[in-house]
């Protein structure tokens, strides 16, 4: 799956969504459709701190709010880093000196990563008691779902033959489950469409296990589950999209 491109149509379908009204009455909580463009900075926990450091994390979310304050939808997003610490990972393929050759003899350069995806349906609540007008509050969100993740392993512009293909997957530790999701925080949809944010807190716990059957490097079989956690803090922007009371719409 292609999440990059996931996210994007997603961000294009916000821009193009349509509005129904630029402006709407304080007192009232109103039915819309906002999507979500966030950013979270994650901190790891139980294994996944084992294997990786600190994230980023890219996500895109599109829910329905109802005039009672509850949200229903869905989300997604990307997750990378250049931390990883897998100790030992490639010395299969390292020459005595410690280098890894290329095709042609050449030492190569060889980096690793971190990348992932999670994808969650979410159901929550705004709680009225912070904002100017009914439709902001404290934000409460739970979700469920799945979560993917592995290292990256880059051989840059050299071609190392051990690397390469199907051989890259014996190294990659591609994990993936079921995971659950919770969110604190606050939700502001402002007055005038375009000052409308979301930040909070969010832990998203993964119950994963190895996509592949051995590690090449230990030569052992992949057959433990694990207990992947990140925990950190999200903001995002808001696009609402909602209806007024005067007849008519406009596109944005």
């Amino acid at each position: 799956m292609r999440v990059g491109a996931f996210l994007l149509v997603l961000a294009a379908f916000a821009c193009a969504a349509p509005s129904y009204a630029q402006r709407f009455d304080r007192d009232t909580s109103l039915f819309m459709v906002p999507i979500t463009i966030s950013y979270a900075y994650q901190v790891p926990g139980s294994d996944m701190a084992i294997r990786f450091g600190n994230n980023s994390n890219i996500g895109a979310e599109a829910f329905v709010k109802t005039r009672s304050n509850l949200i229903i939808g869905a989300s997604g997003s990307f997750l990378f880093s250049s931390k990883v610490r897998e100790p030992g990972l490639l010395r299969g393929v390292t020459n005595s000196y410690g280098q890894i050759l290329d095709l042609d003899g050449n030492p190569a350069t060889v980096l690793l990563y971190e990348r992932g995806y999670s994808v969650l349906a979410e159901v929550g609540k705004i709680i009225r008691g912070v904002g100017p007008n009914p439709n902001c509050g404290f934000l409460l969100k739970l979700g469920g779902g799945y979560l993917r993740h592995k290292i990256r392993i880059e051989t840059q512009n050299n071609e190392v033959p051990q690397l390469e293909g199907d051989y890259v997957k014996g190294y990659d530790r591609l994990c993936a489950g079921p995971a659950g999701m919770f969110f604190v925080g606050y939700q502001h949809i402002g007055d005038r469409r375009y000052v409308n944010f979301q930040i909070g807190f969010e832990t998203i716990i993964g119950f994963t296990r190895s996509l592949r059957s051995v590690n090449f490097d230990t030569e052992l079989e992949n057959k433990a589950e694990r207990v992947d956690v990140l925990t950190g803090l999200r903001l995002g922007w808001t696009l609402p999209v909602y209806r007024r009371k005067a007849t008519g719409f406009f596109f944005y």
